[in-house]
């Protein structure tokens, strides 16, 4: 998630600080703590200018009692560092609770706990929160030796917050579209504060996380023996209800939960009935995930709960050894990928299948050729990496578990590129897809297609041997912008060969469609009985399959008001400010503009009926008696220029809007 930059009163960030200071108003008291008791930390304060910010004694749950709450933990490499990512999910009367303690963070200050939360307030705490948190306890320690329990009096090595390293967000602190949002009232308010009731109870989220730029939000006095030796995780996970910890280590052969317990002030309690054991997964890079459900019941409080997990990198008395699956690939087949980088080979889903063994297991390959390594991520996708200027290497594969046990079997495999390739586009319409094969295989079948955004464009394939293959690709279908090519490619002994390229091709927008459908007497328009609207009707549509909007112009005004359905179109077209300016050439432009602001012009010209059906002798009518020559556009009474200029003012409002 992305961090982001607010703008904070000043005055609202001293205040924070100052009702930091005098600790929190909610009157939760914080419970005696067994572990983060007190430990040597010069050095890992820094000098802020806001040393006295004290928020030490108080949880996570002490500001926000959750309904559940999702804490992730990585410990880093170098066994001396964390990554935390904790969210919390409030809902109904707790999130009345959570937005009263935020609130009550500002108490004497302007706006603070007044019975309503602001979003002054929200931009302040995520602001200056980080300040209060590394104060906060992590309630976590890690101890090496003989496995620790509360009553072994050893000091425990804390985990620690790193205000540099913390970012805190918020979804719905301040609910949206409340009914009794307000405008903040207190003095030195932001333009745009916004306020509710702290005693709403819509749903709201808090999460902690690793701010952007920084590796680590926790830290704690790094392992002697980085996890090789025997240690104890401990957890105070007192008033900590319906939550989850996912912690994971750094990749270590052997690491393993050797055992656990939960206590209750020193008593010990009974795993399956007082709570849930521990679960271990050994994921494919090698690291080791632990899982915890905590359920603190509140009616035990205050009593103290603590659970321990032992570690050991000790052989387990029993371990089976890991077994290929009749799924794995024949010994010597070729499989494919693209070299000089590193490629992602084979994906998670297909290699989970090559092998088995109860405790997990991974594929570790030995290269023949200098530069080319293997391995596997925290999914288990198989990764290869490859120098740049070679093709192919063989490589022999075997099936290790965490603890070291290889299956008997070993096989061999030859990794390489099948194929250079390369893509341009040259009529617009087809990407034009050259294939150069590399000799990896004899001959194999190449197919592909154009692919954007889940769209894919017309599969056309080809069989290559020894020579360069050009396919064109269709891209009907596609909207303009950037095209990629996807495929695969199939060969005897080989792999399917899945790829997807980027080869920074853009799709160039192509004009609508438009064309007009003429009348059955072969006219273009239809004319009403007042003679003064026509109707024009036609087909528009655009190739690339964007909308199209549409607009008319005639006699200097302008008319969108078409109605289209599907690819038909239809308007009626008014003609009194071509009556108004003595026009009677009615010549009409519309414009047809894709989403790609992309335009093509269709030019009607409509004839006036009028003029159709004058005199054939030229001479005046018999009730003529002026002498002038007869006029192409019959008189108009009060009425018709009543009509025209109500047609006159509707045709230029068109226009505005």
């Amino acid at each position: 998630m992305a961090t982001r930059s607010y703008y904070v009163p000043v005055t609202a960030i001293t205040m924070l600080v100052m009702m930091i200071m005098m600790g929190l108003s909610s009157g939760v008291t914080a419970p005696e703590l067994t572990v983060n008791q007190p430990v040597e930390t010069e050095g890992r304060q820094g000098s802020s200018g806001l040393s006295d910010v004290d928020c030490s004694g108080y949880t996570f749950e002490d500001l926000f009692d959750y309904n559940f709450a999702l804490f992730n933990i990585d410990i880093g490499a170098d066994w001396a560092t964390a990554e935390m990512d904790a969210t919390a999910f409030v809902n109904g009367s707790n999130s009345a609770t959570v937005r009263e303690n935020l609130d009550g963070l500002f108490d004497g200050a302007p706006g603070g706990d007044n019975g309503w939360i602001s979003t002054d307030e929200r931009e302040a705490v995520r602001e200056i929160g980080p300040m209060c948190i590394e104060d906060m306890e992590t309630r976590l320690g890690i101890r090496e030796g003989v496995p620790h329990r509360t009553n072994s009096g050893v000091a425990w090595n804390d985990l620690e917050f790193v205000e540099e390293g913390i970012a805190l967000d918020e979804v719905d602190l301040v609910a949206p579209n409340h009914p009794e949002e307000r405008s903040c009232t207190n003095f030195g308010a932001s333009a745009d504060c916004k306020e509710i009731p702290v005693a709403a109870t819509d749903d709201l989220q808090i999460s902690l996380f690793v701010k952007t730029g920084e590796n680590n939000n926790m830290r704690f006095d790094q392992l002697p023996n980085q996890g090789v030796s025997n240690f104890t995780l401990a957890l105070n996970v007192t008033n900590m209800t319906n939550a989850d910890l996912v912690m994971t280590f750094p990749a270590l052969q052997g690491l393993r939960i050797a055992g656990f317990g939960m206590e209750d002030d020193g008593a010990e309690l009974v795993e399956g009935l007082d709570y849930t054991a521990p679960e271990e997964e050994f994921l494919p890079d090698g690291k080791l995930r632990i899982y915890q459900h905590v359920d603190y019941d509140k009616s035990n409080w205050p009593v103290g709960r603590n659970l321990f997990i032992d570690f050991t990198t000790a052989e387990p008395e029993s371990n089976d050894i890991p077994e290929w699956t009749n799924m794995k690939p024949a010994n010597n087949s070729i499989i494919p990928l693209m070299t000089g980088t590193e490629y992602l080979t084979i994906a998670a889903d297909e290699l989970s299948g090559w092998a088995t063994d109860s405790n997990g297991w991974n594929l570790d390959c030995s290269f023949t050729d200098a530069g080319w390594e293997s391995r596997q991520d925290e999914s288990g996708n198989l990764l290869i990496t490859s120098p740049s200027g070679t093709s192919t290497s063989s490589a022999t594969c075997s099936v290790v578990d965490p603890f070291g046990a290889t299956a008997d079997e070993t096989l061999d495999f030859t990794f390489g590129q099948p194929f250079t390739a390369a893509a341009s586009i040259t009529d617009g319409e087809n990407i034009d897809y050259t294939v150069t094969p590399t000799g990896l295989v004899a001959e194999m079948t190449v197919s592909a297609h154009a692919h954007q955004d889940g769209v894919m464009g017309a599969m056309r394939s080809s069989m290559a041997s020894n020579e360069p293959i050009t396919i064109a690709l269709p891209m009907d279908g596609l909207k303009p912008g950037m095209v990629m090519v996807m495929g695969s490619a199939t060969a005897n002994n080989m792999m399917n060969f899945d790829y997807v390229f980027d080869f920074g091709l853009e799709k160039q927008s192509l004009p609508p469609i438009i064309s007009l459908r003429t009348s059955f007497d072969g006219n273009n328009a239809t004319w009403d009985a007042t003679g003064l609207q026509f109707t024009l009707k036609g087909t528009v549509s655009d190739p690339d399959g964007e909308s199209v909007s549409m607009t008319l112009q005639l006699c200097g005004a302008s008319a969108t008001d078409f109605t289209q359905v599907g690819i038909n179109w239809e308007i009626d077209v008014s003609i009194a400010t071509c009556v108004m300016q003595e026009i009677t050439t009615y010549d009409v432009i519309i414009t047809a503009t894709d989403e790609s602001n992309i335009n093509s012009i269709l030019e009607v010209n409509v004839e006036d009926p009028d003029a159709q059906d004058s005199s054939n002798d030229g001479t005046a009518s018999d009730d003529d008696t002026s002498g002038d020559d007869v006029s192409a556009l019959p008189s108009i009474s009060m009425l018709a220029t009543i009509s025209i200029a109500l047609f006159g003012a509707a045709l230029v409002r068109r226009d505005e809007e």
